[in-house]
């Protein structure tokens, strides 16, 4: 070797080190190099029998090199290692040939490889006969690029990576590496600079928090118990079918008081969670997101790592212990998705190769003000690639049965929450962001399309066209959109006082107005029990009782009302303090009556709208819904048909949103005969005050709310009741 190849190899800088180290015909004698510095001798053996074959001299600043002139075709070896009077033996990275094949190249390049999950980050396989772990990331505009770890003291000298081609992919097998090793990147930019290292973008594990590195994971070889399950699914996702969502932070669902207040690992969730959801009557748990992230405080919403499921709870194997139990028990999981937006921690995606590769450049499309993240550049191909195929790795590796996508408000306007100046059009000269638009099309059309039975839900907080729309049609194509004006606006009538909502009644109706433009579903969610917000019982008026009787005739409404479910953890027993990520539930209450009452009240109504075809089947159809009595604002009475599909029993619900009994209020409907109360929000085992109809009413020929048959019912004061018809 000349003097200039080792000084580029031991500085870290050769621009391509397999043409130097390992195995080499060199004046037509095959001749072995490595580059081990600081170790005292070197000896190749061979793979197969163990003999020794040559020993390496140190030719100079820890590159070794020896000839095998009695070899005559290439041939299969280990070193063997000594330093400080301790031997060891390892194989040589650089002995190995690529691992990506023309195809995955191709793919890569286009941007359309849907399973690019599975070619990029960390492998455990098996290469040319040897075990070890693949290692390939992504970083165009790198001139080095090294894998780092305990292997090889975080030295990025040691193991520079093979540049494949035009890709802009680099790559390189580690034999004898394999589960539970931790590694990052590290990078030089173009100009030759050390940048800070790098977790994996496609890294399958994490360390714990406040570690950074990724772990090798291998996926392989999970045993899925699910397969009843998985092909039934698809009809729990039917807009016709009952879904009621129970959503939950892991980190503060429950503690371990006993050990440090701990919070439970995938395998207690695994039964504590999902027996309590299914005691509850939960078709679906949502998580908050669960990909990897370094900072407690963003709940998972700032994520690093987002295709390594965060090991504050345990291994990907256990997460998948907990998701199989899900679907054992016949519920779902959703689990939030964020590709809106990453953090700028050194060790993420942020300026990855000294570019900005994942985000704009300009900070008016790269730069998110209201969370201080950077934005994806959707419309860079490679990028759009990454993250689609994160999806498909979650339906597919891990079997989540739905994807919730957050912020996508966010998403799809360049003046998402900027001053005038501060964002560029698109090029229209509008302020829609095409490539985000694009993009959420793809995504549900790619998801859709390859994983039978799924769905997925946006949180979309404005008035754009066709969420839940076809994409054919210019929608997004999601199943399912939150429905955030109905939550405001509910929420907001009932923190008056009952006195005043008289002036405010519209508030409780104009979710109707427009509450079949789109597939809803009717979010109660983290965001409404924080940041001083309050708890849902905080805001609603009154003292004590009066509180959660106003909260159950809310939820009495919410149940009866057209829409899929969804309620934040704690609401469902009237957690009465603002949640707080760093703490658990407060679980005690439940030893109180009214508050393990409006648990009562949450479970029967899973039950009675899971049971019950009118409360469900058309949900998202206008034929679904009728109203009785829209305008008894004076009274502040709402009252409503339910309808179900052909032959199906229609059902009454009349809220009575006043701390008045109304006894003889009638209520006309469409049919004569007996009408069953099959709920009442004040029934005593709710902690209410056990006043109502007696089971049920007989229809009377008397004209009420423009029909010529009605009820006559007693209205409890701050109460929902629904009664079904009977032939």
């Amino acid at each position: 070797m000349d003097q200039a190849a080792i000084d580029r190899i031991t500085s870290g800088t050769h621009s391509d080190p397999f043409s130097v180290l390992g195995l080499h015909a060199v004046d037509g004698v095959l001749t072995l190099r490595a580059f081990l510095p600081e170790v005292d001798s070197v000896t190749a053996l061979d793979a197969k029998t163990g003999r020794k074959i040559t020993d390496l001299t140190h030719v100079a600043g820890g590159v070794w090199e020896g000839r095998a002139p009695r070899r005559k075709t290439r041939f299969a070896y280990r070193f063997r290692i000594a330093k400080n009077g301790h031997t060891w033996e390892q194989g040589d990275p650089y002995a190995f040939g690529p691992v990506l094949g023309e195809m995955d190249e191709h793919l890569i390049n286009e941007g359309a490889h849907r399973a690019l999950w599975q070619v990029l980050g960390a492998h455990v396989m098996t290469h040319e006969g040897v075990q070890g772990t693949h290692f390939a990331v992504w970083a165009p505009n790198a001139r080095r690029v090294s894998v780092i770890g305990d292997f090889n003291g975080w030295d990025g000298r040691r193991n520079p990576m093979r540049q494949r081609g035009q890709t802009g992919v680099w790559e390189i097998f580690m034999p004898g590496l394999g589960e539970g090793e931790a590694y990052k990147y590290e990078l030089h930019d173009q100009q030759g600079n050390l940048l800070p290292a790098k977790a994996d973008p496609f890294g399958f594990g994490a360390e714990h928090p406040p570690k950074t590195a990724s772990v090798v994971r291998d996926l392989r070889g999970f045993d899925w118990p699910d397969d009843a399950w998985m092909r039934r699914r698809a009809a729990a996702h039917r807009t016709d079918q009952p879904i009621s969502v129970y959503e939950v932070h892991l980190g503060s669902w429950k503690q371990v008081a006993e050990d440090g207040n701990r919070p439970l690992s995938y395998l207690e969730f695994a039964t504590q969670l999902v027996d309590y959801a299914r005691d509850m009557g939960f078709t679906h748990i949502e998580l908050m997101p669960v990909s990897e992230f370094p900072f407690d405080g963003s709940w998972g919403y700032q994520p690093v790592g987002l295709y390594a499921p965060t090991i504050r709870f345990g291994t990907p194997d256990e997460f998948r212990t907990f998701v199989a139990a899900c679907h054992t028990a016949d519920i779902g999981l959703i689990l939030d998705w964020v590709p809106g937006h990453f953090p700028e921690d050194p060790h993420g995606l942020g300026n990855f190769d000294g570019t900005p590769l994942y985000e704009h450049a300009d900070r008016k499309e790269g730069f998110h003000p209201d969370w201080q993240t950077l934005v994806y550049n959707y419309g860079r191909r490679e990028v759009s690639n990454y993250l689609m195929a994160n999806a498909l790795y979650w339906l597919k590796e891990h079997h989540i049965d739905g994807l919730r996508v957050d912020a996508v408000a966010s998403m799809l306007y360049r003046d998402y929450s900027r001053k005038e100046g501060e964002w560029i059009p698109n090029e229209h000269g509008g302020r829609e962001n095409l490539e985000a638009i694009a993009f959420l099309q793809r995504v549900n059309e790619v998801s859709y399309g390859e994983v039978s039975g799924i769905t997925t839900i946006a949180e979309e907080s404005t008035a754009f066209p066709g969420v839940t729309g076809m994409t054919s049609g210019g929608g997004l194509g999601f199943g399912f959109k939150w429905n955030m004006g109905w939550m405001n606006d509910t929420l907001s009538y009932m923190a008056e006082d009952p006195i005043n909502r008289k002036y405010h009644h519209s508030k409780m109706t104009f979710g109707l107005v427009y509450g079949f433009s789109e597939n809803f579903m009717l979010p109660l969610s983290h965001d409404e029990v924080v940041h001083g917000k309050g708890s849902l019982l905080d805001k609603m008026p009154g003292q004590g009782a009066d509180k959660l009787a106003n909260l159950r005739a809310y939820y009495g409404f919410m149940w009866g009302h057209p829409g899929k479910k969804l309620l934040f953890m704690g609401c469902e027993f009237a957690q009465g303090a603002e949640w707080n990520h760093n703490a658990s539930l407060d679980w005690h209450l439940l030893e109180n009556d009214l508050h393990r009452g409006v648990q009562n009240l949450v479970r029967d109504l899973n039950h009675v709208y899971r049971d019950t075809p009118a409360l469900h089947q058309l949900d998202c159809k206008p034929e679904g819904f009728e109203w009785v009595e829209e305008n008894a604002s004076e009274e502040s009475v709402f009252a409503w048909l339910r309808h179900g599909k052909d032959g199906e029993a229609p059902v009454l619900v009349v809220c009575n949103m006043t701390p008045v009994e109304r006894t003889g209020r009638r209520v006309g409907v469409p049919k004569t005969g007996h009408w069953r109360e099959i709920f009442n929000s004040d029934a005593t085992p709710y902690g209410g005050g056990g006043r109502g109809n007696l089971g049920g009413v007989d229809a009377e020929l008397v004209a009420a709310s423009g029909r010529g048959q009605s009820l006559s019912l007693t209205l409890p004061p701050l109460s929902t009741i629904m009664l079904r018809w009977e032939a």
